[in-house]
């Protein structure tokens, strides 16, 4: 087994660590107080490619592959998680399932725009009623001589306020067993599509969390992306690879705490010797890069099996799961490293902790988690042992 990152990838991390203590890092504090992306920090992630990470080149991407894409996300929420967040679901939610199942003519539309970051993409598919139980969605889209109309709501919508396209789940087959989604690409400023509340978060703040409003909203035939009543298939299979780049930026908001925590308790000095003299500090800083480096190799090997066409579901579960349960016991530990400042503004534990505790919710709970995996085990109990 290779662990190693080859020339090109060992590149790409030196360049965008570079970039995200220069660009990112600076002024994460202030996007978090702001709740907001301050001006012009699109526009350098667009310039430096990376909404297009893993969009072929052929589409006005960079075609990298995707354990490059899960670094680049881990890169970026280690300076800042919300600003990982936004590229992670642009790409994994609204381009990952315009490139698996989108028409030619629908890639050629959206992708281009996507790369560039001219348009930032979303999902909309978890509602007030139906959020781990995607199925009782009731967001309906009724076919129609001249389209599709669509009526419902959505919310928990990571960069609804600011996508300019969305990748929307509807019920289009209600009388049919398990009442048959299908998805759609919608695009902001359609009539009759509209944002509703914008949600006030614990984290990730700058982030934008909105509520999704369709009343009687007609899209064209061509917007259904995929087939008919494939709704739920083409979800799952997003939430997927979703789960990778969740897993990548809880990986790099671990990375930030360990590395905040270890120069605090190099400098801090108590009974007259850095506090990282002592064993008990020392304990909390081994455990802590112990659980990110386990973190990371899964997250990277899901990302690896996704780049090689391989089943990846139940691994990409895995890697959620635990990059999410470490990156809340790190940053928790953050906090007792850095004692009463932790608490405080002044220093970045309390925010670490705050952006991490999103990541054991979206994209499917650590208890849909241990689901799918136990779903997995349940069928195949050898699985684990395959490599």
């Amino acid at each position: 087994m290779d662990f190693r990152l080859d020339d090109d990838q060992r590149q790409l991390r030196d360049a965008l660590r570079d970039f995200c203590d220069n660009e990112i890092a600076p002024k994460a504090a202030q996007r978090d107080e702001e709740a907001r992306f301050e001006e012009g920090l699109k526009e350098k992630l667009g310039e430096m490619g990376l909404f297009g990470t893993y969009i072929p080149e052929q589409y006005g991407g960079t075609g990298l592959d995707c354990v490059s894409y899960a670094m680049v996300v881990e890169e970026l929420s280690r300076a800042c998680g919300a600003t990982g967040i936004l590229i992670s679901a642009h790409h994994s939610l609204a381009v990952d399932p315009i490139l698996n199942y989108g028409s030619e003519e629908q890639k050629q539309k959206y992708l281009p725009k996507l790369a560039t970051g001219e348009w930032i993409g979303c999902i909309s598919l978890t509602e007030p009623g139906s959020g781990s139980d995607a199925g009782a969605a009731r967001c309906m889209a009724v076919e129609k001589d001249d389209g599709w109309l669509i009526n419902g709501t959505k919310n928990f919508v990571t960069n609804g306020a600011d996508a300019h396209v969305t990748v929307l789940f509807a019920v289009t087959d209600p009388d049919k067993p398990r009442r048959q989604m299908s998805a759609f690409i919608v695009e902001k400023g359609t009539p009759g599509f509209s944002l509703g509340k914008l949600e006030k978060k614990l984290g990730i703040k700058a982030s934008s969390t909105a509520e999704m409003i369709f009343e009687d909203c007609l899209i064209p035939k061509d917007a259904l992306l995929g087939e008919r009543g494939k709704g739920f298939h083409i979800a799952l299979a997003t939430l997927d690879g979703g789960r990778i780049g969740v897993a990548a930026q809880a990986v790099g908001i671990s990375q930030a705490a360990l590395e905040c925590s270890a120069e605090y308790a190099n400098t801090r000095v108590q009974f007259e010797r850095p506090i990282g003299k002592f064993q008990a500090i020392q304990w909390m800083l081994a455990d802590m890069a112990v659980g990110i480096e386990g973190a990371r190799l899964l997250t990277y090997r899901a990302a690896w099996l996704k780049q090689n066409k391989q089943p990846y579901g139940p691994e990409a579960a895995m890697a959620k799961l635990y990059a999410s349960e470490v990156s809340n016991r790190a940053t928790n530990a953050a906090i007792q490293v850095f004692g009463g400042y932790g608490y405080c503004t002044d220093y970045p534990a309390e925010r670490l902790m705050r952006d991490a505790r999103i990541t054991e919710l979206y994209e499917g709970t650590s208890e849909i988690q241990r689901l799918v995996i136990a779903r997995k085990l349940s069928t195949e109990p050898e699985w684990v042992t395959r490599g």
